[in-house]
């Protein structure tokens, strides 16, 4: 695995430890890092009746997680887009 890869997939985690904590089913938690042009993008997927905790009111949760993600690859110059499908 390059050093990117590993990157990537640690963002990947990232995501998924916040999504854990904040979900009453972390067994249906899926996060999957995929490469685009220029950007990753991290799509999170939740039990549909853990999605309104995923995103918050107006949207505050799933602002404060792009925000943590977005922090923690400052030092990389890459791109990375948090998606909650």
């Amino acid at each position: 695995m390059t050093a990117g890869c590993l990157r990537e997939q640690a963002m990947g985690e990232l995501v998924r430890y916040i999504a854990v904590s904040l979900v009453d089913k972390p067994d249906e938690v899926q996060v999957e890092v995929k490469e685009g042009d220029g950007s990753t993008v991290i799509e999170l997927r939740v039990a549909p009746e853990d999605m309104g905790k995923v995103i918050g009111k107006q949207g505050r949760i799933a602002k404060a997680i792009r925000t943590v993600v977005r922090a923690a690859s400052a030092r990389e110059n890459k791109k990375y887009i948090v998606e909650i499908l």
